[in-house]
C-alpha cells in the first residue's frame, strides 16, 4: 500500500505450498525493496506476521495460497483497526495500551520470599484461566471486531480475555481491581457478543465466551456493592 492507503499490484510466480507471507516476501526481495511487513518465526508461533487477506485476519505464515486465491488474485493489507506505520505494517502501541488499561499485567499475590501457592489444576479458577493462556497478543481477534471499529475506546477481545484469565487467577492479588478495571466505558459491556474474535483466532481460543464471564462477575459485583 502507498503513502495515502492505495493497493499496488503486483505478479508474483505461484509455487508449491506456497503461503501468503512468502508471497509478500517475494515481493520485497523481487519487486519492491521498500515494501515494510513484519514478521519472526514463520511457523505460527509468533503472530507479528498477522494481515488482512482479502478481507479477513489471517496470519500470512499459515494461509496456504491456494485456500484463499480469488480469481487468480490476493487483496493483501494491514490490520484494520490499528494505525499503519507503513505499508503493511501496523502500529501495535493502542492494542497493547488496551491491554494494561484491561488490568492485563499480573500483580502476584505473594512476594518472591513467601513460599509457592499451590493452585490445583482441576481448581475451577484454573480450569477457567487456562482456556486464555494460549494467547500470543497477534491482534487478529482485535482486527476483526467490529465493535473496536465503532468504538475506538473499547478494549478489545485480547486485553478482555486476558483480564478474564487474571480474574480467574487464584495467585493474583486484588481480583476485583481487575475486574473493576473492564466494567467501566469501553469495557466487557460494550461487547455486542458478534463471536467475530472467537471465529477468526488462529489458537482456537474463544474470547466471546471470556468477554461473556466478565459480563456476568461485573454484574454479580455490581449488585454485591449495592446490598
Amino acid at each position: 500500500m502507498g503513502d495515502e492507503g492505495a493497493y499496488e499490484t503486483f505478479q508474483v510466480p505461484a509455487r508449491d505450498n506456497q503461503t501468503v507471507l512468502d508471497v509478500v516476501s517475494w515481493i520485497q526481495q523481487s519487486a519492491d525493496p521498500s515494501l515494510t511487513y513484519r514478521y519472526a518465526c514463520r511457523v505460527g508461533m509468533c503472530g507479528s506476521c498477522a494481515m488482512m487477506v482479502n478481507g479477513v485476519p489471517r496470519w500470512t505464515c499459515r494461509t496456504h495460497v491456494k485456500r484463499v486465491l480469488r480469481d487468480g488474485a490476493l487483496q493483501i493489507g494491514p490490520l484494520r483497526n490499528l494505525p499503519v506505520i507503513k505499508d503493511l505494517a501496523a502500529d501495535m502501541d493502542p492494542f497493547f495500551d488496551k491491554w494494561i488499561r484491561a488490568g492485563g499485567v499480573h500483580r502476584p499475590s505473594r512476594s518472591r520470599d513467601d513460599p509457592i501457592q499451590q493452585v490445583p489444576p482441576d481448581d475451577p479458577g484454573r480450569v477457567e484461566a487456562n482456556k486464555g493462556i494460549e494467547c500470543i497478543n497477534c491482534s487478529v481477534c482485535y482486527a476483526a471486531c467490529d465493535t473496536v471499529a465503532g468504538n475506538p475506546d473499547y478494549l478489545g477481545p485480547a486485553a478482555l480475555q486476558r483480564a478474564w484469565t487474571l480474574y480467574n487467577d487464584a495467585k493474583v492479588e486484588d481480583r476485583q481491581a481487575v475486574l473493576d478495571s473492564v466494567s467501566g466505558a469501553g469495557g466487557c459491556h460494550n461487547c455486542h457478543s458478534q463471536g467475530s474474535c472467537t471465529r477468526f483466532c488462529p489458537n482456537e481460543l474463544d474470547p466471546l465466551s471470556a468477554i461473556a464471564g466478565l459480563k456476568r462477575a461485573s454484574a454479580r459485583s455490581f449488585f454485591r456493592r449495592g446490598e
